[in-house]
């Protein structure tokens, strides 16, 4: 819950200036509900792409205060954050409720960035993969093989965002590769091996290529550090 619409357009047109020209990285943003529509004016015919951080799984109705998958189309969005951790905590999202946000986002042709991960408490009492092995199989509950190919996993160990603790390059490798072989379990290993995992958590222009060069991190979900156009760019450019 970050920038007002002049802010948030300031930083779109510091990221699309500073990219000049990148393309071997995707690079997506996700404003908050007010910004997409002025951000996503901004970000036609740019190498970036649009987000948004949550939806709800209905189309349309009596459900005051959320926004389903067709309005965030309608307003230019490609992809939309399903579960993150602030969601989960301060919010009461399930992994029920994640599954339908889930199912409803690739039913209309999303791309979810579904987030998983643990707090310190479990960490610190061994149940790391317990936690983050449920949140994958129930999030992927009834998913297709399909469908599992088109979305994008976001490991954010819950005890590393915005605390400036990061979890280490073999700590985030570790989690990454357990995931990877979740998901050649549930479906094979073509679709564990398209998978996009990105790790979240203090992610910074100082600690992203070491997370980077590990074989199972395919990328970032950037919290603080993408609120300056610097930092940001430092990220996409490691």
């Amino acid at each position: 819950m970050n920038m007002l619409v002049p802010q948030a357009e300031t930083l779109v047109k510091g990221l699309i200036s500073g990219l000049d020209g990148t393309e071997e990285v995707d690079v997506v943003v996700a404003p908050p509900f007010p910004s997409l529509y002025p951000v996503g004016r901004l970000l036609r015919g740019s190498p970036i792409a649009l987000a948004a951080q949550n939806l709800h799984w209905e189309a349309s109705g009596a459900y005051t205060g959320e926004v389903s998958a067709k309005m965030l189309l309608d307003v230019g969005c490609k992809y939309v954050i399903i579960g993150h951790s602030e969601r989960r905590q301060d919010f009461g999202e399930t992994d029920e409720t994640v599954n339908r946000r889930l199912k409803s986002a690739l039913s209309e042709g999303l791309v979810p960035i579904l987030c998983v991960g643990e707090v310190l408490e479990e960490r610190k009492a061994g149940l790391t993969w317990d936690v983050v092995g449920r949140q994958v199989r129930q999030g992927l509950q009834g998913i297709s093989r399909r469908d599992a190919g088109r979305l994008t996993i976001a490991y954010e160990p819950v005890w590393a965002i915005g605390t400036g603790e990061t979890a280490t390059p073999d700590q985030a490798q570790e989690v990454h590769a357990r995931i990877r072989r979740l998901i050649g379990e549930l479906y094979d290993e073509a679709v564990a091996q398209g998978l996009r995992i990105q790790y979240g958590g203090s992610v910074k222009p100082d600690n992203i290529r070491g997370l980077m060069d590990q074989p199972d991190v395919d990328g970032a979900l950037v919290g603080g550090a993408s609120l300056k156009a610097e930092s940001f760019l430092g990220i996409v450019k490691f």
